[in-house]
């Protein structure tokens, strides 16, 4: 295993991803030959069966692309995403201490956590890689970024990033505003200022910053404002160049 966003985010370079919630290899072949960095596989609201994730995670490392996981709730959709071959999770509505403690429990083998060990699935090279290196070489590697979408999240943040074995406090802005009384979207002042105290947090403890962004105004502006791992979201970028193409078409008709 070979972690390309870990070892560059720990070298200080800041990446880009793309968020990708259908199944199309092809896509993830596209997104690779663009440039992108990394791809997050998204488990949470798209729809994969765990052959389909499987099959993203391998065409994800056949163009240079990290693949990254975004979980469901399920409880063993970490363990299946990593025995998969995934790089990294990302963990949506990690609200506690506790709910941290939890997420690496099942991300990293002992003794940093309680993760099942078999040697026998893709990410061991159906039993190539065994024993003590196997696990070392997983723990180190394996990139955990937790979900801070909640008001609860904002207020216990520095105890969440101070549970080992967590990379990154990845904010979800969409569900940040939702959750606080806000369903129009982040722009209000209130989340505002809650996104400016997470930054100026993750700032005094020295940790990573991720979030979403929506164009590429937005991924500018978060990479300026302190974001090192920054995700797009595919099949909105998809549909708008499909609503710019038909509108510009649309026009000449006239």
């Amino acid at each position: 295993m070979c972690n390309t966003i870990k070892e560059k985010i720990q070298n200080g370079q800041k990446v880009t991803g793309i968020f990708i919630g259908i199944y199309s290899p092809a896509i993830v072949e596209m997104c690779g030959y663009a440039g992108f960095d990394f791809i997050v596989i998204d488990d949470e609201h798209g729809a994969f069966s765990y052959s389909e994730l499987e099959n993203m995670i391998r065409t994800a490392e056949l163009v240079n692309l990290a693949p990254v996981v975004r979980v469901s709730y399920d409880d063993a959709s970490i363990q299946k995403a990593l025995d998969r071959g995934a790089v990294g999770i990302q963990v949506p509505m990690v609200s506690t201490k506790e709910e941290a403690i939890q997420v690496v429990n099942k991300a990293k083998f002992p003794p940093l956590g309680n993760r099942g060990v078999a040697y026998s699935h893709r990410a061991a090279r159906y039993g190539k890689d065994t024993g003590q290196k196997f696990i070392e070489q997983s723990n180190d590697e394996v990139l955990v970024a937790v979900h801070v979408e909640t008001r609860e999240a904002v207020e216990n943040f520095e105890e969440i990033m101070n549970v080992e074995g967590i990379d990154i406090a990845f904010l979800g802005t969409t569900d940040l505003s939702v959750n606080m009384g806000y369903p129009d979207g982040p722009q209000h002042q209130d989340v505002q200022e809650a996104i400016a105290l997470v930054y100026e947090k993750a700032r005094e403890l020295e940790v990573p910053i991720g979030t979403v962004a929506g164009n590429e105004s937005m991924a500018r502006q978060a990479f300026e404002s302190g974001s090192v791992y920054v995700v797009a979201v595919g099949t909105t970028m998809i549909a708008n160049t499909f609503s710019t193409f038909i509108k510009s078409v649309d026009a000449s008709k006239e």
